[in-house]
């Protein structure tokens, strides 16, 4: 096979040149002998050597090609390569969920002994991982206020090894600026590795401005039909390689050949779906901003978010996840209200997973962030009337009227 992206003396251009429109569908490519126009999938657990000393080489790593599908597969480097052209990064590493990605780049980049800074407003997951996992092994977690660059300063130590944040955040959408974290992680020595789920490389690309790694749940918009699970670690390639790939190699969080496959078709669709998705997203939040039985609405594309020009000025769009808070006199109200809501909908889909073509709509507070100690939720903000929606390609007209039903009652 041929490594080389597919259709390159046609335009005369290098991948990173294209628009990422056709990045999203021309990158990455490598055709077989057989010279099949769509991506072909690769379902083998091993590769054949033409000789004992070829396999030595390649185990050896003296000679490039693939050795095992635990972590050298073709539909997964084409997904890997496509990927790391959309994020405008030298390198990824492709992984079997979002998780396994944060857990492998972690383990690649720390040891015991190491202090992790990360901002509160997380994945109700990432928070457990730090917390009650990597603990385990010695790695110390800070969380700050994610927006106050000052708080990620002061809670630097001389054993600090790396930043992590979202942005936007989950379910918050709040926005950092990658911009000041990395150069303060890039005063000390630092590495700033962000969480690009929410927005996608189609929105919003952390390399440039200053982000060290990027990571994704590939089964959120990069597949954006809720069909396979994936992962992925993007950045330098000497840094993939030499520190976050023998964590792949030996532990094993392998994305399979067949997710691959489907998540690399999936980027075709990427941009648009995401434009599409933004727009009808924006309209639902100016709608629920408006409507007099919500207290607040999250959504970065709103001028009265709070970090509404950051988010301007670093993304496309506001993104397709508009949160927002019901009106309610106390907690058990509030989550009263806000499970009746969900409950009257009948064409939204109550389901905890994000970026669909389908809208999706859940109870941040006893879902996502139901594992958390009611002083962790707290403190990221997860409030009883907290409503998640993460929009999809539906006529908005009728996502509106399916919040509706539940609202008004």
């Amino acid at each position: 096979m041929s490594n080389k992206p597919d259709n390159n003396k046609a335009i005369g251009l290098k991948p990173e040149d294209w628009g990422i429109e056709t990045q999203s569908v021309r990158s990455g490519n490598m055709r077989s002998e057989f010279g099949e126009h769509s991506e072909a999938m690769f379902l083998t657990s091993s590769f054949v050597f033409e000789s004992a000393e070829q396999a030595a080489a390649r185990f050896a790593g003296t000679e490039e090609g693939n050795v095992y599908a635990r972590f050298t597969n073709p539909s997964v480097q084409m997904f890997e390569q496509r990927l790391a052209v959309l994020e405008n990064t030298e390198y990824c590493l492709a992984t079997s969920s979002g998780m396994a990605a944060i857990t492998t780049a972690c383990m690649g980049l720390m040891s015991a002994g190491d202090h992790l800074i990360a901002s509160k407003s997380l994945f109700g997951a990432t928070v457990q991982l730090f917390v009650n996992i990597l603990s385990r092994f010695g790695i110390e977690t800070t969380f700050v206020d994610g927006v106050d660059i000052s708080a990620w300063e002061a809670a630097i130590k001389p054993n600090t090894k790396l930043f992590y944040v979202e942005t936007p955040s989950n379910p918050l959408t709040e926005i950092i600026d990658i911009r000041a974290l990395s150069d303060l992680a890039h005063k000390h020595g630092i590495l700033n590795m962000v969480d690009n789920c929410f927005c996608s490389p189609a929105l919003q690309k952390p390399v440039d401005f200053g982000a060290d790694l990027i990571i994704h749940s590939a089964t959120k918009y990069l597949d954006g039909q809720g069909r396979v699970l994936g992962g992925a670690i993007c950045g330098p390639k000497a840094l993939l390689k030499d520190k976050i790939l023998p964590v792949l190699r030996t532990a094993g969080p392998t994305l399979s050949a067949f997710n691959a496959w489907v998540i690399y078709k999936g980027l075709e669709t990427l941009s648009i779906r995401m434009d599409a998705q933004s727009a009808k997203a924006l309209e639902v939040a100016r709608w629920l901003e408006s409507n007099p039985a919500v207290s607040k609405v999250y959504y970065p594309g709103l001028p009265s978010h709070p970090q509404h020009e950051l988010a301007m000025r670093q993304q496309k769009s506001g993104g397709a996840i508009v949160s927002f808070e019901l009106k309610a006199n106390s907690d058990e109200e509030a989550r009263v209200k806000a499970w009746k809501m969900i409950d009257h909908t009948r064409m939204i889909s109550i389901t905890a997973n994000l970026g669909d073509t389908r809208t999706t709509i859940t109870h941040p507070a006893t879902t996502t962030h139901g594992r958390l100690t009611p002083e962790a939720r707290e403190a990221a903000g997860i409030k009883q009337g907290l409503v998640r929606l993460a929009i999809g390609l539906e006529d908005v007209n009728d996502i509106i009227k399916d919040l509706s039903t539940g609202i008004s009652e």
